[in-house]
């Protein structure tokens, strides 16, 4: 393992897609999607070995009140090296250099059973919510309004 380089804001869909693909998620959304997301996204922190990346988390949210942190992968590989670490050390770093000083912000994420005790060494806690999901399918309309 070479020295490891974090950087901030860089993080590509081709990128994105292939950490996605590594962890076994299944196939990664459309390239189009993809760069939408990255476009649209608060902040993303990457970490690379060299020239290969080997992590990724991002932020999405309103900047005042809430951010969401998603999509924290790290190659399978790599995993238990601190690298999980590094990227919500640099998420949280990212949200008190632009939150509001002296106020509370809503930090919230979804977590697998079995990596919530990497979160609450963060002082991430479960709450009695239940996550709720639709997969919505867009789907075009023609001149006329119909789909």
């Amino acid at each position: 393992m070479n020295k490891l380089i974090i950087k901030h804001n860089e993080l590509t869909a081709e990128e994105f897609i292939l950490l996605w693909e590594a962890v076994g998620w299944g196939p990664g959304p459309s390239l189009e999607q993809t760069r939408l997301a990255m476009e649209h996204t608060l902040f993303r922190v990457s970490v690379f070995d060299g020239d290969q990346i080997v992590g990724m988390a991002r932020v999405i949210g309103d900047m005042g009140l809430d951010y969401y942190i998603k999509d924290v992968i790290v190659r399978p590989e790599y995993q238990k090296r601190g690298i999980g670490r590094m990227l919500i050390n640099e998420i949280l770093q990212f949200i008190n250099d632009h939150g509001v000083e002296g106020t509370d912000i809503f930090v919230e994420l979804c977590a697998m059973p079995d990596k919530i005790p990497f979160y609450g060494k963060f002082g991430f806690s479960a709450n009695e919510a239940q996550r709720l999901r639709l997969f919505y399918r867009v789907e075009k309309q023609n001149d006329s309004g119909e789909a």
